[in-house]
This record gives structure tokens, sequence and C-alpha cells, in this order.
């Protein structure tokens, strides 16, 4: 199974951080998309790294997070 994590945040800088942060813990670029325009990032990944990249959102100050299953 996999999910889709999506977090809002308050600057463009949180978000380029945060990027290059789930790139950093091995997250392939590919599954990270930037929604510039409402400043959110969304992450597919499998269900098994749900907390991991939970935890690096929240590190970086994330609003509100949600999770969607597929």
């Amino acid at each position: 199974m996999s999910i889709t994590i999506t977090s809002s945040f308050d600057s463009m800088d949180q978000m380029k951080n945060t990027r290059e942060d789930l790139i950093g813990t091995g997250i392939p670029q590919e599954l990270i998309f930037l929604d510039e325009a409402n400043l959110l990032i969304k992450v597919m990944s499998p269900l098994e790294t749900e907390s991991e990249i939970e935890e690096i959102l929240n590190r970086h100050h994330a609003k509100a997070t949600r999770v969607s299953m597929h």
C-alpha cells in the first residue's frame, strides 16, 4: 500500500529546506512535489516510511499534515 503525505508551510524557504532534507534521507526527488502557489509539499511513499517522512516534515515546522492512502 502506498500513501501521499501533504503538508502546508508558511514559506517557500521552509519548503525548499524540507525537500532537500527528504532527498537527503533517500526519498527520490521524483516522488516529492512542491505546490509553490499554495505552499504545499506532497510526498508519495510506501506506508512503511510514513513516520520518517512525518518526522522530517515536523522538523521543518509543517503547519498541517494530511495522509491519503491509495
